[in-house]
């Protein structure tokens, strides 16, 4: 029986929120908060009468410290659930350390404003010392490791699909599959259709300026940066059919580096169709995609802020969209001196997702995580003082979770390797 606070009601949340729900055992009273409170309203009341978790809502800006210790102090959770931003990570965590909770997220740090000086100078020296120019990494959170200890407290982060459920099924691997794992390839397809010219199937600042970014892999023991979708395969999904991928940076082939002893290399691809990439070659090249200020008839926008107010809101995108999801993780290594390779991963339906849920899969895969890995904390599962990633855990109740709670495990063994 546990109390948690919950910051976000955009789609990822709103799964998270109604799964939560679905265990009422565990999460016996929570509290969804955020900006807009009509929106946690709004949920709060559909979920109710099919759920016996007590609910109640909030308004919080996440931006803001005082605010976030202020609605901490006053619900007294055993856990605070950040489904917000990623944005807005350090913020929560300063308010759980200074309040006594513990914390988890489903995406690391990263800062909405590029031109801060201060942030700007740590980057460019972790550029040149790490060699990966993505905007987000692990060191900023990573750096509350012994505020964390010292208190008592563990935060968990990156607890959605890709982070989160492809580093418990390298956990997996590395437990029970292998002696010793050489290369992991992490393959994120969505061959699902929203009938948009063009959308993206999360928050679209976070997406494009992830997309829009240099790729970058790791091999042997150093990171190799690439021009954006510069590496291109194809590969042939269970369920999904042959899609197109491309190389990205992601933020869990750092901590896999760190955490899965002696790989050699780790790459990330995701699944794109031409129309998407044409049209997002289209808005960076006129500039909708900055993240700088301009000066428009007296008033100072965003460019991405602003061409996010123009896209479809990803939370609405359930309705629409038919297909599959196709994400898991492709292992080489060694087993008792011989070569082996290894395939696990999930197959997702979007038109099943949204009738359970009201929601597309993109959001489903991270949501369902995002509730598993709170359960885990809730019920002493995980339960070490300090920040940690998903594979620094045992995965094996993690993984049964997902079974259990809408995310099953597919496994092949020998699969068609990635060139």
């Amino acid at each position: 029986m546990s109390r948690v606070l919950i910051i976000g009601c955009g789609g990822v949340a709103t799964v998270a929120i109604s799964k939560c729900c679905q265990v009422s055992e565990v999460f016996s009273e929570i509290c969804i908060a955020s900006r807009t409170k009509e929106k946690c309203d709004a949920l709060a009341d559909k979920l109710r009468p099919n759920t016996k978790t007590v609910i109640t809502t909030a308004k919080v800006d996440a931006d803001v410290k005082e605010e976030v210790i202020e609605l901490i102090n006053s619900y007294k959770p055993e856990l605070v659930m950040n489904i917000a931003l990623p944005y807005q990570d350090l913020v929560i965590m300063d308010a759980c350390l200074e309040c006594g909770v513990n914390y988890m997220d489903t995406a690391n740090y990263e800062p909405e404003n590029i031109e801060d000086e201060e942030w700007k100078a740590i980057y460019e020296k972790r550029c040149k010392e790490k060699g990966f120019s993505a905007y987000f990494d692990y060191s900023w959170q990573w750096a509350y490791k012994k505020k964390f200890e010292e208190a008592g407290l563990t935060a968990l982060l990156g607890s959605g699909f890709d982070p989160g459920v492809t580093q418990a099924y390298c956990a997996y691997a590395n437990k029970h599959i292998f002696d010793e794992i050489e290369t992991i390839d992490i393959l994120d397809c969505n061959g699902g259709d929203h009938g948009y010219p063009f959308a993206t199937n999360f928050n679209p600042e976070i997406n494009l300026r992830e997309v829009s970014a240099p790729g970058s892999y790791w091999e042997d023991g150093h990171w190799v940066e690439i021009p954006a979708m510069s590496i291109k395969r194809e590969y042939n999904f269970d369920q999904v059919g042959m899609k197109d991928m491309y190389l990205l940076h992601h933020e869990e082939i750092e901590s896999l580096a760190v955490n899965i002893p002696g790989v050699k290399r780790i790459r990330f691809f995701m699944t794109f169709g031409q129309s998407y990439l044409t049209h997002m070659k289209c808005l960076e090249n006129v500039g909708m995609l900055s993240t700088t200020p301009i000066n428009y008839e007296g008033k100072e926008i965003v460019p991405i802020q602003f061409l996010k107010a123009l896209l479809p809101d990803p939370a609405s995108l359930g309705p629409r969209t038919k297909g599959k999801t196709n994400i898991g993780c492709i292992f080489t290594g060694k087993k008792d001196g011989k070569d082996k390779t290894w395939y696990i991963y999930n197959v997702c339906d979007h038109e099943e997702c949204f009738k359970e849920v009201g929601s597309q899969a993109i959001s489903y895969t991270t949501g369902v995580p995002a509730m598993c890995g709170a359960m885990m904390l809730l019920t002493k599962k995980w339960n070490k003082p300090g920040v940690y990633t998903v594979e620094e855990f045992d995965p094996d109740p993690f993984l049964d979770a997902l079974d259990k709670y809408g995310l099953p495990r597919s496994v092949e063994e020998n699969p068609e390797l990635v060139d």
